[in-house]
């Protein structure tokens, strides 16, 4: 198996947020197996602005899901969706 490298939006709860300290924790939260391989922003709109981390992740049952809870249960954190997904 082989692994897979996901674009997943995480988007903050509010323009407040400090993006700085956002990034910081959802890297300190991933499971096991799973790494940052760098970050973008998105400017959505009236001052938010969307993380887009691409992650890396082994390719087997589950894929994604586990990086996407632990996203979502990061303070500051509204949602998360996955952009995109592809092998490596």
């Amino acid at each position: 198996m082989g692994d897979v490298a996901a674009k997943i939006k995480v988007m903050p709860n509010s323009p407040e947020v400090d993006l700085d300290d956002l990034q910081d924790r959802l890297e300190e939260s991933l499971p096991q197996g799973a790494k940052i391989r760098g970050f973008q922003r998105d400017d959505v709109a009236f001052g938010l602005v969307a993380l887009l981390p691409t992650v890396i992740v082994p390719d087997g049952a589950g894929g994604t899901e586990a990086v996407e809870e632990a996203f979502a249960d990061v303070d500051g954190v509204e949602s998360v969706a996955v952009e995109n997904v592809g092998r490596l």
